[in-house]
């Protein structure tokens, strides 16, 4: 039985064009198989914001990849969702709603972008939990955050048995370091980025292979970047063929490991 009142609280709402670009390439490319094996496969894109944009986005794109994908974009701010409305075409909708997700059919695939930034670490697990128990028989959730331009960002991967992947991403040029994607990760990781936890220890190492790429720097940060990923992965389970790795994801400035190698060591 559906809550009257959506599940979750309103958010700043923060968006922009292209905002989850980087976001929506990694999700047409990994799971795009997913939904074109589906007749007509559901796409939420939770919490968009003060404007239709980036829902409108996802759906254009997912339209490349999968014709007879539709797109409801979910917004728990009447006004927000008021505003979307006009915008509105055959595949894509706009509803009032939150983590509930009130949809006519389990959705294939969940997109949360910058949502839960303004929760605790415990509500993020709950959430999850939430999301993952409405989704179609092998759906996915792809959660995460990004910066106000979209230039960094970091994504969770999961699927009906829990988080299986996290992603980070980032434009050349708009970093120094890898570690400076730390500021991205998800609410469940943000805040075990300290010594002695596992993803505090994956973006050291990410540092230092970093580091001993240098001498490639004159050929491009892309091509640093690539080095760097092909040195990590000698010591952490990093994806290395597609859909998820491979040189052909790594030249986007994405790197993918499996979750379980950074996943909090304390428990949730």
């Amino acid at each position: 039985m559906r809550s009257r009142r959506p599940v979750g609280e309103i958010t700043r709402g923060t968006t922009g064009h292209n905002r989850l670009r980087r976001s929506d390439r990694w999700i047409t490319a990994v799971h795009g198989p997913l939904l074109r094996s589906a007749g007509r496969p559901l796409v939420v894109d939770l919490g968009y914001g003060a404007s239709h944009t980036t829902t409108l986005e996802l759906f254009l794109r997912l339209r490349r990849v999968c014709p007879g994908a539709e797109v409801v974009g979910i917004e728990i701010d009447p006004a927000r969702v008021a505003a979307a409305k006009p915008y509105e075409t055959e595949g894509l909708t706009f509803r009032l709603g939150g983590f509930e997700l009130p949809v006519d059919r389990p959705p294939l695939l969940v997109r949360a972008f910058n949502v839960l930034r303004q929760y605790g670490e415990a509500q993020a697990w709950d959430y999850w939990d939430l999301l993952r128990s409405r989704l179609a028989p092998g759906g996915v959730v792809v959660e995460g955050t990004c910066s106000e331009v979209g230039h960094r960002a970091a994504w969770a991967g999961l699927d009906a048995s829990g988080p299986r992947t996290l992603t980070l991403s980032a434009r050349f040029g708009a970093f120094e370091r890898p570690s400076d994607l730390a500021e991205r990760l998800p609410k469940t990781l943000i805040h075990r980025n300290v010594p002695g936890e596992p993803v505090h220890a994956f973006l050291r190492d990410f540092d230092r292979a970093w580091a001993v790429s240098a001498p490639l720097a004159p050929h491009g940060a892309r091509q640093r970047w690539i080095a760097a990923v092909e040195a990590l992965a000698a010591a952490w389970p990093v994806h290395r063929r597609p859909p998820l790795g491979g040189r052909g994801r790594w030249r986007l400035g994405e790197v993918t490991v499996a979750w379980d190698a950074v996943a909090p060591a304390r428990g949730e």
